[in-house]
């Protein structure tokens, strides 16, 4: 049977939340009159989740339980829901009850409209202050910083897909944060609405001001990734051209030295001429092969693009409803 929609839920030791989250997500989707599946990724629960979910998914043919053997973090989590996935939309969320599954139908409303990405905005949010909200802002003013994407809330799980867009993004570490940047590349177009947010009810937070770090460091990878994506060998060429002028002023301070016989080592000197010399030759070889890989993957995302517009224009008929709804 074809699937429509795919709820992704990563789970850290949420034995107290997950049945709640299960009649939840029924409530919202049922009325909807749609095919969907519900994807838990236990992501290596030390607690009695994974006995639960296993247990709902002997009742439900529609619930998928994922399991890590030992705890990745939650974009390998989310990950691994996307690849196993089967529905057009694929729509993430947390597994605490912090997200209101109720907002589901207005979110895909929302995509209906020709979006690519739909964002949830917490504008109220239940959290701690100190803990998690101020972590939370600091992060999204970094993000929006460097990104040049003004999304207001980039830590909020609850999101929509069309999944012929997002199973062609690449993430890694915690790079889930960054997903409306690394859309870029790809044209994807964005919006944000605002959501619902309750507090916790169960458990304990995995969070903490420790994230703060952790954006920090994935913010220069994904800067460099985009500073990179386009043109990568005139990025790599610049570069390696300022090391190859630096190679060739050591050379001829080398050749100054030696040949007016000062009698000074020039050990050093030539030391730094090569390595400059050699980064010179590196970069260019770098930007050689990063562009021939950007090549080739920009003539697979214009045929999927062509894909697209030809489903476009015969009626909406293709394998992955790209654009069609709305």
């Amino acid at each position: 049977m074809m699937v429509e929609l795919s709820v992704i839920i990563p789970i850290l030791n949420e034995e107290e939340s997950v049945y709640h989250l299960y009649r939840k997500i029924l409530d919202s989707l049922c009325p909807l009159g749609k095919p969907f599946e519900i994807i838990f990724v236990d992501d290596g629960s030390t607690d009695a989740s994974f006995a639960y979910l296993t247990e709902m998914a002997r009742s439900d043919p529609r619930l998928v339980v994922l399991k890590f053997r030992k705890n990745a973090g939650q974009t390998p989590a989310m990950t691994a829901g996307m690849e196993y996935a089967r529905g057009r939309v694929l729509i993430t969320m947390d597994g605490d009850l912090q997200n209101d599954p109720q907002d589901i139908p207005m979110m895909l409303e929302k995509l209906d409209e020709g979006y690519d990405l739909v964002i949830g905005w917490r504008m109220a949010r239940q959290d701690k202050w100190l803990s998690r909200k101020l972590p939370s802002m600091i992060a999204n003013r970094l993000i929006g910083r460097v990104t040049g994407i003004p999304v207001k809330d980039n830590g909020c799980s609850l999101k929509l897909y069309r999944a012929s867009m997002i199973k062609r993004v690449p993430l890694y570490s915690d790079m889930h944060r960054f997903i409306p940047a690394m859309t870029l590349p790809y044209g994807a177009r964005i919006a944000e609405v605002p959501v619902r947010h309750h507090a916790r009810q169960f458990g304990t937070s995995k969070y903490g001001l420790s994230r703060i770090f952790k954006v920090v460091l994935d913010l220069i990878a994904i800067k460099t990734v985009l500073l990179f994506a386009r043109r990568p060998l005139r990025r790599f060429v610049g570069i390696g051209a300022f090391a190859l002028v630096l190679s060739l002023l050591g050379g001829v301070a080398v050749f100054w030295r030696t040949g007016a016989s000062s009698g000074e080592p020039v050990v050093v000197a030539t030391t730094v001429t090569m390595l400059f010399g050699s980064l010179a030759v590196f970069l260019f070889m770098a930007g050689t092969v990063c562009s021939l890989a950007y090549r080739r993957k920009r003539e697979s995302d214009v045929s999927w693009l062509g894909e697209s517009s030809v489903a476009l224009r015969n009626g909406g008929v293709s394998d992955d409803d790209a654009y069609v709804r709305g």
